[in-house]
């Protein structure tokens, strides 16, 4: 009887734990090859390896075979640390406007990568995760003017994300 207890109790509480969120919503349509190159990332709500990112740059290349090969670089805690980088892959999901990815990291798992945002000009973008777990605001340029980061946070707050969470990325690079 105890036993059953237990369990039921540690069903209860991992159900009642995870929150269901509605999928985010992506833009409508992403012109990949404008999409591509290299994006800083302004802020984000981290990943575990992003928690202490400085010089963060996401820089994507279409692959022949239609992959996006990707290449995230960072200095991890201070702006004299090494730079290390991630090498996953994003793959397009079919029927999305190419702007829903399944982003591999370690092999079979694809992580949802969703272009939630992105300005005419191709010069800003958000990228999120229906989960509302992590969030990245990039530009083209390693900052963007205060008016900007504001409207951007709006958006990300609009999306359902709690930008309470958002970390500024510090970045010194001066663009590629």
């Amino acid at each position: 009887m105890p036993l059953r207890i237990s369990l039921l109790a540690g069903l209860v509480a991992l159900a009642t734990g995870c929150a269901h969120h509605p999928p985010l919503p992506a833009v409508a349509a992403v012109d990949l090859p404008r999409f591509m190159g290299d994006w800083y990332v302004i802020a984000h709500i981290p990943s575990y390896p992003e928690r202490e990112a400085y010089d963060a740059i996401e820089s994507y290349a279409l692959a022949p075979d239609g992959r996006i090969r990707t290449t995230f670089t960072y200095r991890k805690g201070s702006f004299d640390a090494p730079l290390k980088s991630m090498h996953p892959v994003g793959t397009v999901r079919p029927d999305t406007g190419n702007a829903v990815w399944g982003m591999q990291f370690v092999w079979p798992i694809k992580a949802e990568y969703v272009i939630a945002y992105v300005d005419p000009d191709y010069r800003q973008t958000i990228v999120g995760r229906s989960k509302r777990d992590y969030v990245w605001l990039m530009a083209r340029t390693p900052s963007i003017s205060e008016a900007d980061y504001a409207e951007q946070v709006a958006r990300i707050a609009a999306l359902g994300y709690d930008t309470s969470q958002l970390r500024r990325v510090p970045q010194s690079a001066p663009p590629r």
